[in-house]
């Protein structure tokens, strides 16, 4: 078979049918909406069947499989009515990627919790009594429910990782399926990730770890890999759907969840504080009006225009005040070029890296221009460009790096779009090291100073000035932020808030969402960039005078002391900067690492490219 595709094993009742596929099918070509496939065929004798192997669940999650009859799922599915499309009895909503109801409490998704002094008209249906009863005599819970979240899920949509509220409900989560099966995946900070398929009619109890810690969300695609057999896996345990070779396809169905949950009335005092929003630093303030998650090119380059390009121009001074170490493993691949190689750093911000080899021709761009504008006064080369348009030469550098930079790209595509310059700026052979903030902010046990240092260490404004690196990783930025917000709705997701709103995250904190706002607290003294703060256009140009940043950068009054402004993160998860990398034809990944916080990979250009 060719290396690294993908392939299935097909089953023929006999050796002609077998033969007559083999002959009709090897090498046809399939149209699949505008690409093509192309089918290859070969046979084995035989299919071993690997001793399945089992990863142990989270702790303090259990998956009850059967938990309600065919005739209870039935009963539940018709008590829900889904006829009204806005239905302020049980807060219908009508989200991205799936329809939803809330009953006893509305979850608002604008903040990431609950109005627990304004019921909702609608409590627990009666219906839901019977199986809540049977959750507490077979002491899955305590007490009873008092909030439901129904949400229906079709084929192909699906939920971002995300964590309960930590102050919005008490302990114990439930959440019933019912319908088709799907695969929920479940993800450490130190980025273990442990996929639980749940069956139709199963009930999943979340509590300690596995609620508190562990984000849980559901992959948008309409087809799952599962067990080819229903085997039985050992107590606590479920199958390593990452190593095991005896998986099929299972199509997805029309999905139902109901998750009840008991609303909490004190903070939460958890053993998780990096997580909780009750222990951990005060939210943020948001921005006066939140953006939504873009969903073309023209809303991604407005989004990162405010939230990102102008934030930059108004924060350049302080920034670069607290920007001055370079990164150990950055320093090494800068210091393994030769002399005489070019060097073009995108994203450079105010240029720490661009000195540290005097033998090679280093040149940087960045997009704020009062940042290239600090790269001069220190003696560097650099100008003003966006990261997607370089305008050098295409194959005339002999190494690029993008330190902290793609993360700040709002879709996809434009993180793709990142890399493919840095690739077409390479000389063939060339190598690129790219960092991104990382959603596991604690990989193999140990923590990255971003989490080891508590806010209440810090100075009230939040910026960290220790060693070099305020609150962002490697380069541009040093906070974080989630999408939502650091911790979750209830079943929902980043995109899945009431009109898509991106929220704010808690400083120091691990993440829950990888689409987020993160705030920079302007230091005392610490003024904005002369005339490059807002001016309104695209471009980083600066004027003669002083302008106030906009008001969805800065969320306080003028008169403030500490203006705070916000920036937009696309926190990579473990696995996902070397599949982007891979989309690119022409360039290897050479190799990739985990360090402090990021995720770094180095490409290599193809010789013949």
């Amino acid at each position: 078979m060719h290396p690294h595709k993908p392939y299935a094993f097909v089953t023929y009742r006999s050796e002609a049918s077998a033969r007559k596929a083999h002959i009709h099918l090897n090498g046809e070509k399939l149209q699949c909406g505008e690409n093509s496939v192309t089918l290859y065929l070969s046979y084995v004798n035989s299919v071993t069947c690997e001793e399945e192997v089992s990863v142990p669940l989270p702790e303090g999650l259990v998956l009850v499989e059967d938990f309600v009859s065919l005739e209870e799922e039935a009963l539940l599915l018709a008590a829900i009515d889904w006829s009204s499309p806005n239905d302020d009895v049980t807060a219908q909503k009508a989200l991205k990627h799936r329809r939803v109801k809330h009953y006893g409490f509305e979850f608002r998704y604008d903040n990431n919790n609950v109005d627990k002094d304004q019921p909702l008209a609608a409590g627990i249906p009666q219906d839901c009594l019977p199986v809540l009863e049977r959750c507490v005599t077979n002491k899955h819970i305590d007490i009873l429910p008092d909030q439901l979240t129904v949400n229906q899920y079709e084929s192909g949509q699906g939920i971002p990782p995300h964590v309960d509220t930590h102050s919005a409900f008490e302990d114990t989560i439930l959440s019933l399926s019912l319908g088709a099966k799907t695969v929920m995946e479940f993800r450490h900070p130190d980025g273990r990730l442990v996929a639980v398929v749940l069956p139709g009619r199963s009930l999943l109890v979340m509590k300690e770890e596995s609620r508190y810690l562990w984000t849980h969300g559901i992959t948008p695609r309409k087809f799952d890999m599962v067990p080819a057999c229903n085997q039985q896996s050992p107590a606590h345990t479920t199958p390593d759907l990452s190593t095991s070779s005896n998986l099929t396809l299972s199509k997805r169905g029309t999905r139902t969840s109901f998750t009840f949950r008991k609303i909490r009335h004190e903070p939460c005092g958890c053993a998780f504080p990096s997580a909780c929003d009750s222990q951990g630093a005060p939210s943020a303030p948001l921005p006066p009006s939140p953006p939504s998650l873009p969903c073309c090119h023209a809303d991604a380059a407005l989004l990162e225009e405010e939230y990102v390009h102008r934030v930059y121009d108004a924060i350049a001074s302080h920034f670069s005040s607290t920007r001055h170490s370079p990164w150990p493993r950055v320093c090494h691949f800068l210091s393994s070029l030769s002399a005489g190689s070019v060097l073009a750093d995108v994203g450079c911000g105010n240029g720490k890296y661009l000195g540290v080899n005097p033998e090679v021709i280093a040149v940087g761009c960045d997009r704020s221009s009062a940042l290239v504008q600090i790269c001069a006064e220190r003696g560097f080369h650099a100008f003003v460009s966006d990261a997607l348009s370089v305008p050098l030469q295409t194959a005339s550098c002999d190494a690029c790096i993008s330190i902290a930079v793609i993360h700040h790209f709002s879709t996809q595509e434009r993180r793709l779009a990142a890399v493919r310059e840095l690739v077409r700026l390479l000389k063939p052979g060339g190598r690129a090291l790219i960092y991104v903030w990382a959603f596991e902010q604690e990989y193999n046990k140990q923590r990255s100073k971003y989490l080891k240092e508590h806010p209440e260490n810090h100075s009230p404004t939040g910026n960290t000035q220790q060693a070099g690196d305020s609150q962002e990783p490697h380069g541009k930025s040093s906070i974080h932020t989630s999408r939502h917000l650091e911790d979750d709705r209830p079943e929902d997701n980043m995109q899945d808030m009431i009109d898509g709103k991106l929220s704010v995250h808690t400083n120091r904190t691990a993440f829950n969402t990888q689409d987020l706002l993160v705030p920079w607290h302007l230091k005392e003294g610490k003024k904005t960039t002369s005339g490059n703060t807002c001016s309104g256009s695209g471009h980083d140009t600066s004027d003669s005078t002083t302008q106030t940043p906009s008001s969805a950068l800065k969320s306080e009054s003028e008169s403030s002391p500490a203006p705070v402004f916000h920036r937009y993160y696309h926190v990579f998860q473990q696995g996902e900067l070397e599949q982007l990398c891979d989309q690119e034809a022409g360039v290897q990944v050479q190799s990739s690492y985990h360090d402090q916080g990021n995720w770094c990979v180095i490409l290599v250009k193809d010789l013949e490219r």
